[in-house]
């Protein structure tokens, strides 16, 4: 049965979404759980803050090394050993009787997290035909969205209730079980391109649809910075900018996650049929909303209204990012572009967290939501540059070239 007549891997790709949610959840776990992580250790708070740092850290400088490295190997079995190695990174930051060993335990997280990433991130583009991409890209990333909504809220009410460590070890734990249910459930797939007669295996690196990889994952890096210098100071932003109570926080994030996973069911809808239209109109959608927010902050109702609006769209780019590339890379290059992919978002989420402490240090939250706008209308700026010069050279947008040789070297 070819690939286009097979019925649609719901059940693989939901095995993949929930490898996803643990997965995030254990990544952004300390931040709900940084009183409880410092008293422990007899560390200071900002130390404890810091582990997210090394963990993204770690993913930054490993990913691409490793999908080279592991280019070979098959990807559910490679896929295994990773969520193993996650487990045991977990267990040990449960067990790790001082926070020297912790740092190792989240280096050893993030060496696993990013080469998860590299095949999780791809082999959605194994399991379905071209057109289905961004449908199955939006039920793997709906983990990642559980997560920010649900696991790591969750993942901090069982720490604080049974202890920080209890929250390690159970994500460990099902990490096990999840293992077992990837043997299961999991579809193996093949990625190695055969080599045709006469063909010779040439360097990723030289692979024709590698500049495209490169231009996308410079969108990321540029949208998701300009998201992060604002959505990283939200909260004083809400309380004070914006003049909300406390209690209100925590209902306006709640609205925003929720809203956020409106966007990704959006962007498998959209994205399969209008791919570059979901894009365009999902960015404009956002400088829309955060530059509301910024003329109109002392209007509650304003306020809650824009933020769903924000949610929404932004809940949806990263799927449409993804899927663009996934359609750009040439089978060869699609692990190393997944992983290249997830580096640009911790460069992203890490730089944007730090020029907007330099803004915030100096001027609050005014510009800040700006910033943001400022950074999507470049990405559209870009966008359509690209495709202009496309146009120019009479490619098609809805197609690509295909290299059908198997990298050698990154």
């Amino acid at each position: 049965m070819s690939q286009h007549d097979r019925p649609f891997p719901w059940v693989g790709l939901i095995t993949l979404a929930v490898a996803i949610f643990f997965l995030v959840t254990s990544e952004f776990l300390p931040t709900g759980l940084l009183s409880a992580m410092a008293a422990d250790l007899a560390v200071t708070e900002s130390q404890v803050g810091l582990l997210i740092s090394i963990f993204a850290g770690t993913v930054v400088v490993s990913a691409a090394p490793l999908a080279a490295l592991t280019r070979h190997y098959p990807r559910k079995g490679l896929l295994l050993v990773v969520l193993g190695v996650f487990a045991l990174a977990n267990v040990l930051a449960a067990i790790a009787p001082s926070y020297e060993l912790l740092v190792g335990a989240r280096v050893l997280g993030g060496l696993a997290h990013g080469l998860f990433w590299a095949v999780a991130g791809a082999y959605a583009s194994y399991l379905v035909p071209r057109h289905q991409l961004a449908r199955a890209v939006a039920v793997t990333s709906a983990g990642g969205t559980a997560a920010f909504v649900l696991g790591v809220p969750l993942g901090t009410a069982l720490g604080l209730a049974l202890g920080w460590r209890a929250a390690f070890g159970v994500i460990a734990a099902t990490v096990v079980v999840l293992v077992l249910l990837v043997i299961r459930f999991l579809p193996a797939v093949e990625h190695r391109v055969p080599l045709a007669t006469g063909e010779i295996r040439i360097p990723a690196r030289r692979d024709s649809t590698m500049p495209g990889v490169l231009f996308i994952c410079l969108l990321v890096i540029i949208i998701v910075t300009g998201h992060n210098v604002f959505y990283t100071y939200i909260a004083p932003f809400v309380l004070d900018t914006a003049g909300f109570d406390p209690g209100a926080l925590s209902i306006l994030l709640f609205l925003y996650g929720g809203a956020g996973a409106i966007g990704l069911v959006l962007a498998g809808v959209v994205g399969s049929r209008y791919p570059r239209g979901g894009l365009y109109g999902m960015l404009a959608t956002v400088i829309l909303a955060v530059s509301v927010l910024a003329l109109f902050a002392g209007v509650p109702v304003v306020v809650v209204i824009a933020f769903v609006v924000w949610g929404a769209a932004f809940g949806g780019i990263p799927t449409l990012l993804q899927t663009r590339l996934l359609k750009v890379a040439s089978p060869n290059v699609r692990d190393v572009g997944a992983a290249l992919l997830t580096t640009s978002f911790n460069i992203g989420i890490g730089g944007g967290a730090a020029i907007g402490a330099v803004v915030f240090a100096r001027s609050g939250t005014t510009w800040l939501p700006w910033i943001e706008a400022a950074a999507l209308a470049a990405a559209i700026g870009a966008l359509l540059i690209m495709e202009a010069r496309r146009r120019a050279r009479g490619v098609p947008l809805t197609t690509r070239p295909i290299t059908v040789v198997e990298a050698e070297s990154p």
